[in-house]
This record gives C-alpha cells, structure tokens and sequence, in this order.
C-alpha cells in the first residue's frame, strides 16, 4: 500500500480543535488591491498599493491628530431622545440602542482637547458607523458646545465631517442643526479664532451644507464624496450622464469649493501650519 493512502476514511479532527482563519487579517480595496490590515493600520489606513484612503472613525482621527494620543474628551455622556416617537421598520429607540451596541459609542460626533504639535486645539471627529455618521440634535449640540469651548479658551476648532447628512428619526430638529452650527461658527468668527474644516469620505447632505463649508480653510482627504445630493440622485433627477470624477474630492477643488486636498499621513502638519499662519505666529516645525 502507497504511504500517502489514508487508511481511515472522513476526517476525524474534533470541531473545538479544528483551526479558523481570524477575520479581519486582510483588507481588499475598491481597485482590488489586497493589504495585511497590520500594515494598513500602520500606514494610518492608506493602501500603500494605490493611496485609497480606507474610511476611519474618531478614534482613529484623535490618535492622528493630538500629540501621544493624549486628549480630554468633551460632553462625552450626551445621548439622544425620541421627541418625535418615530418608527419605520424600528423604533429610533431600538436603532440607537443598536448602535450603541455596535460602535461603542454614544452618537455621531466626539469631541475632545488637547495638543497637537505643542499647541492645544479642540477637534469634532464624526463616525460614520453610527447611523450613517447622521446629524441629530446630540451632533449639533456637541459641535456647538465645542465651539464655546473654543470661543472661552481661545483655541482654534478643526471639524472632521464624515456624514450622510440630517437623521431623519429627528426630521426638523435636525435640520434645526445646520442653523445651530453655523451660528455658532459666525461668533468663533468673531472672536477671530481660527476654523479649519476637514472633509473626509463621505461628507453630505446637511453636513455640507452648514459647518463642513464654513471653514477659514476647508480641505479634504483623496477620492472623497463630497455633496449636498449624492450622484445618483443628481444623476435621476438631472437625466444626464455625470462627468468622470463627478463629487470626488478632486472635482470639488477643481470647482473652488476646496482650499486643498491632502493625503493623512500630512494633515496633522498642514491643519497646524494653517492654524499658524492665520494666527501669524511663528510656524512650529
């Protein structure tokens, strides 16, 4: 009998033994490239193959941006109500409690202080993978808390949006937000203290149209989606093809909607050389 015959037929390794791939060892771009999910975290999630900017949350935004990672966390405990009682195929109860669940997070929007390259700065990072990044009362309110806390100290403010735009479980008092937000942009304005808007993928919706664009420098990552109307819709409702690149980022610069787009790994250097320039302070290296 050859040595490679199996004598035993069926394979007799107990489930409990039997070895599973872990998940989330590997991560597949849009463009089909394939990286070690190690070496993208690394490389503050940039495919190294093709420069795709993979979307990232708060947490990841905080430890970019403030020095050592190091930072207070502002009005941290706000959660939303259901004023309205609104169902669909949930009750908004019901989504809240399963985001909480799924995120570990309170809502949309964190807010937090502390130095980034030497010099403190207040920051608004949005999450998309709660409910779609949605503005509800509780992201108006921290963003405008935020704001105060900015205008009191007299730090600057950078805002992260990332948002598919107004929550609609919260109908007119989330578009209360948009009105919210920019008032309290035009008193940090006033107080002539420096706001730089960052666009990251994808900023929409409601969300672009009030904070997102009323930066003193609105910049963004690559390749994102930035809008008031998503392209399909544009596209159903206009009846016409859209041009290549159409809401991309690169297409909105293009238009002078943007100051700059820039890669992540050169974001904390540039928001803080805007940040010193509009100060006219000496510029930090």
């Amino acid at each position: 009998m050859a040595w490679f015959k199996r004598k035993d037929k069926g394979i007799h390794t107990p489930t409990e033994d039997k070895k599973d791939t872990p998940k989330g060892l590997w991560y597949k771009t849009p463009s089909g490239k394939v990286i070690d999910t190690e070496e993208l975290k690394k490389n503050l999630y940039v495919s190294p193959e093709d420069g795709y900017h993979v979307r990232i949350g708060s947490n990841e935004y905080f430890e970019m941006f403030f020095d050592d990672n190091k930072f207070k966390e502002l009005n941290e405990s706000l959660t939303s109500k259901d004023p309205l009682k609104f169902e669909d195929t949930k009750k908004y109860p019901d989504r809240l409690k399963a985001a909480y669940k799924k995120t570990n997070l309170k809502d949309a929007v964190r807010t937090a202080v502390g130095k980034s390259n030497g010099n403190n700065i207040v920051i608004a990072a949005m999450d998309f993978a709660f409910i779609g990044g949605s503005m509800g009362s509780v992201v108006g309110e921290k963003i405008a808390r935020a704001i105060d806390y900015s205008i009191k100290k007299k730090l600057p403010f950078l805002m992260i949006s990332k948002s598919g735009g107004a929550r609609m479980m919260e109908a007119s008092l989330s578009l209360m937000q948009l009105v919210k937000t920019s008032a309290k942009l035009a008193q940090l304005a006033e107080a002539k203290i420096p706001y730089i808007s960052l666009c990251t993928d994808p900023t929409t919706g409601g969300t672009t149209a009030s904070f997102a664009m009323l930066g003193d420098i609105n910049i963004a990552e690559p390749n994102a989606l930035i809008a008031f109307a998503g392209p399909r819709v544009v596209k159903d409702t206009t009846g016409k093809e859209l041009p290549d690149g159409f809401q991309k980022s690169e297409f909105v610069l293009e238009h002078g909607f943007l100051d700059g787009i820039y890669e992540r790994k050169n974001l904390k250097k540039q928001v803080n050389l805007y940040i010193d320039l509009i100060q006219n302070q000496p510029i930090r290296a």
